[in-house]
């Protein structure tokens, strides 16, 4: 289920606008691979910086694209085991736990990331003398805007059982509801 329709203004807001850093990112590491390609194939050199750039890039959008998937619901789930062979009336408490772990591991992971972040800051890049902890904090704040999409997620679900939420999409075939569920 995409939450974000139903988020309140302030997180539609920053769901947004980690898309449009998410698309700045991706069309900057696209160009900065491609000029530095044709550059080192053409030319025989390449931008050094480039690299350091990239990687920064890469690790934000990583990230960055957590908490939108997230805001997305598009995480995957393996849901058809739990079809299988939890019963029904355990399905929403199964939920509740396993959100639970998820929440854990976040809170886990920023405290770490936050920890790696701040012992690497005083180390530089070789390039471009950036600080390491920079490219590092890119999992604790990445993480940080993932917990607070989950968050309301879970409270979302945890009030709203499977038989009340909102019906899931129906396929449309030039703009008419044929009513078949994706």
């Amino acid at each position: 289920m995409d939450y974000r329709a139903i988020y309140p203004l302030p997180l539609r807001l920053l769901s947004s606008l980690i898309d449009m850093v998410l698309v700045l990112g991706g069309l900057s590491i696209v160009t900065l691979v491609f000029v530095n390609a044709t550059l080192r194939g053409a030319a025989g050199f390449d931008l050094a910086w480039s690299l350091e750039v990239t990687a920064f890039l890469l690790l934000w959008t990583t990230f960055l694209g957590c908490a939108a998937a997230i805001a997305r619901g598009a995480h995957m789930r393996v849901s058809e085991i739990v079809e299988l062979f939890v019963p029904r009336a355990a399905h929403r408490f199964l939920s509740a736990a396993i959100n639970i772990v998820v929440l854990v591991m976040m809170l886990s992971l920023i405290v770490e990331g936050y920890s790696i972040s701040s012992h690497t800051w005083a180390q530089r890049t070789t390039v471009l003398y950036w600080p390491v902890g920079f490219l590092y904090a890119s999992m604790p704040v990445g993480i940080a805007l993932s917990l607070i999409f989950h968050l309301f997620n879970m409270l979302h679900d945890w009030r709203s059982p499977p038989d009340r939420r909102d019906p899931p999409l129906a396929h449309h075939v030039d703009g008419a509801d044929t009513g078949a569920v994706l």
